[in-house]
């Protein structure tokens, strides 16, 4: 390009936007004297139902406590197989070893770094119980492919939707109509942040009823609220269950960030409009591929390289980036380089393909609701940069 001009100040790969309305919000919550779990946390789960159209709410500390407490709510437990994808954060796959099944790894479908259903199909063994499709990026899985298998094959499906608040399916939110359960995160880095934290949703009783009780030490479930006046002492422990349970103090930051999605997920779009319109005039770089049954949350944007038109590969990529001040990420390292599962299951480079392919070159570029223009435009401008500059 030539003109481009390096920016004195680092662009961070993301920011959580919070204003006045979550912190007075969290000062009420302090000054009430219940920070714990109560009302709010209690309302919370209420308006989060409401929000995506699910039934049931259950909030958590985290999306790894809830996808976690949705395989034991089914009874998935040692000589259990469970499918999932390699391209996810290891808390998918780790939740399954904590229920003492087996996670097994189908590839993704290259387009949309999505579980692809084939691969599912190719996996599926008497041991199969679940299936963990992950939504990636904001990038939904080819659902009714999904839930055929797994009707087919009589398997519980419990999404992962860490990436999916506001993504749809064929313009169904995801977590509406569930035939099984769905799992989100409230990472600082998500669409809606409570710091940390997470939520279950389900249109099972049962399931949300068990998923209550695993969360909570595994009381039963009028055990929240003993200290309050009217409360009682007296619980019983139906479950050896876990501390997951979100408090108050998240509930309160939850509360009015959901307040605030539309406008939050309206800033997402309007950049991921601008990078989709400007990567997509470039050679050397793949702009993310949306199939017409997706509407994208934009969670992340992952861009990837072309390397055949470079000379520089994807880590070197991001050193440029970097020394340009863009910050960015890679999401993800396929869970089956990593040294728990090498060493536990032998898993090989070239074991999965597409997964392998995708990591090699992915970027993850700076996408949050406060990124101004200039910034949209100075990351875009980076990119055409080290492209022009390296390009064969």
């Amino acid at each position: 390009m030539g003109s481009f001009i390096k920016r004195e100040k680092f662009i961070p790969y993301n920011l959580p936007n919070i204003t006045d309305l979550e912190i007075n919000e969290m000062v009420d919550t302090l000054k009430s004297g219940w920070i714990a779990k109560g009302p709010r946390t209690n309302e919370f789960e209420k308006q989060f139902a409401q929000f995506v159209g699910a039934k049931y709410a259950v909030a958590m500390n985290s999306c790894t406590a809830a996808l976690h407490v949705a395989l034991l709510a089914k009874g998935i437990g040692p000589g259990d197989e469970v499918i999932t994808t390699p391209m996810t954060f290891a808390s998918t796959a780790n939740t399954i070893i904590h229920t003492g099944a087996t996670p097994v790894f189908a590839d993704v479908d290259y387009k949309t770094a999505c579980i692809d259903p084939d691969e599912i199909e190719k996996k599926i063994t008497p041991k199969t119980k679940a299936i963990v499709p992950v939504h990636y990026s904001g990038q939904v899985c080819d659902l009714d492919r999904i839930y055929e298998i797994a009707d087919k094959h009589g398997l519980f499906v419990s999404e992962d939707a860490a990436h999916a608040l506001c993504s749809r399916y064929k313009g169904r939110m995801i977590g509406n109509g569930l035939q099984g359960a769905a799992s989100y995160s409230f990472y600082a880095t998500k669409n809606l942040t409570t710091g940390d934290g997470g939520m279950l949703v389900t249109d099972n009783e049962e399931i949300a009823d068990k998923a209550r009780i695993f969360s909570g030490q595994g009381m039963s479930k009028n055990a929240w609220n003993r200290y309050a006046k009217g409360g009682t002492w007296q619980y019983d422990i139906c479950e050896a269950g876990f501390k997951y349970n979100m408090f108050d103090i998240q509930a309160a930051l939850g509360l009015k960030q959901l307040a605030r999605m539309d406008e939050m997920q309206a800033a997402r779009l309007k950049i991921a409009e601008v990078y989709q319109r400007e990567f997509d005039k470039i050679d050397a770089i793949d702009p993310p591929f949306v199939p017409d049954y997706t509407t994208h949350c934009w969670h992340l944007y992952v861009i990837r390289i072309v390397p055949e038109l470079l000379t520089i590969d994807r880590d070197r990529f991001i050193t440029e980036l970097n020394e340009r001040n863009v910050g960015t990420s890679v999401h993800f390292i396929p869970v089956t380089y990593m040294s728990a599962y090498t060493s536990r299951y032998g898993f090989k480079k070239g074991d999965f393909p597409n997964a392998e392919k995708h990591f090699e070159r992915l970027i993850s570029l700076p996408l949050y609701p406060t990124m101004s223009d200039e910034e949209v435009q100075y990351v875009i401008d980076a990119v055409k940069d080290i492209v022009e500059k390296y390009h064969k």
